[in-house]
């Protein structure tokens, strides 16, 4: 990802400042910089913030897996800076997003609501951040809370699928970059909502095209849809 987003900032005509990885000064980086662009770890994220609030300059957060205490800390950052974060900075998906909540609100809770992924073989947190994305979207679309109605992990002699759950399924294997599809499945038909990433240089156009955006914005948390103007 380090490579594709120095990639897409040189391809939309901007001067990449210099990266780091685990280990690097984020704060001289930070000070050098208009914006960061975050695609690291969970553990990294305290010292990314705190960087870029001291810097007084917006964060872009592409980092998956991220927990209660990660939000809650980027939420006490946005108090003082504009911080977008996000499980897929692809505007294919933040569009995909879009169409589930649409969906889901209007096909109603009669209608099964399945979410299936693929990555590759390496990544190691499931389901993943786009799936978790997407399952938002459509819980957003019900009026629910996602957490309440989460089914993931079937194994053995389940029982009947719970009515209005929202189903998780992660494959792994092989070197893809992103598989996800919505299947929302009603009585005698089903309508799957899909979404392709051929190459990682989809998250670094997005997450570029959310740093271009950012800039300028008060203090605040935002989002993908947002910068799409959805």
């Amino acid at each position: 990802m380090g490579q594709a987003l120095a990639d897409a900032i040189a391809a939309a005509g901007h001067h990449c400042s210099g990266g780091i990885d685990k280990g690097g000064d984020v704060a001289a980086l930070a000070a050098a910089s208009d914006v960061l662009v975050d695609f690291s770890a969970p553990a990294a994220l305290a010292a990314n913030l705190a960087a870029a609030c001291a810097a007084h300059i917006p964060l872009v957060i592409g980092t998956t897996g991220l927990g209660a205490e990660h939000h809650a800390a980027i939420d006490e950052a946005a108090s003082q800076i504009a911080v977008l974060q996000t499980g897929n900075t692809s505007l294919g998906v933040t569009l995909l997003a879009h169409l589930v909540r649409e969906a889901a609100s209007r096909l109603g809770p009669e209608w099964d609501i399945e979410i299936v992924e693929m990555h590759h073989r390496m990544k190691v947190d499931a389901p993943s951040g786009t799936a978790q994305l997407l399952g938002e979207a459509a819980a957003e679309g019900r009026g629910i809370a996602l957490a309440d109605y989460t089914e993931s992990g079937r194994d053995g002699h389940t029982g009947a699928r719970t009515p209005g759950a929202i189903g998780f399924a992660a494959l792994r294997g092989g070197t893809v970059a992103g598989e996800h599809s919505v299947i929302l499945a009603g009585e005698q038909e089903r309508l799957i909502l899909s979404h392709s990433a051929e190459n990682r240089m989809i998250f670094a156009r997005g997450a570029v095209k959310a740093a271009e955006w950012i800039v300028g914005q008060p203090a605040g948390r935002y989002t993908m849809p947002q910068v799409l103007g959805l």
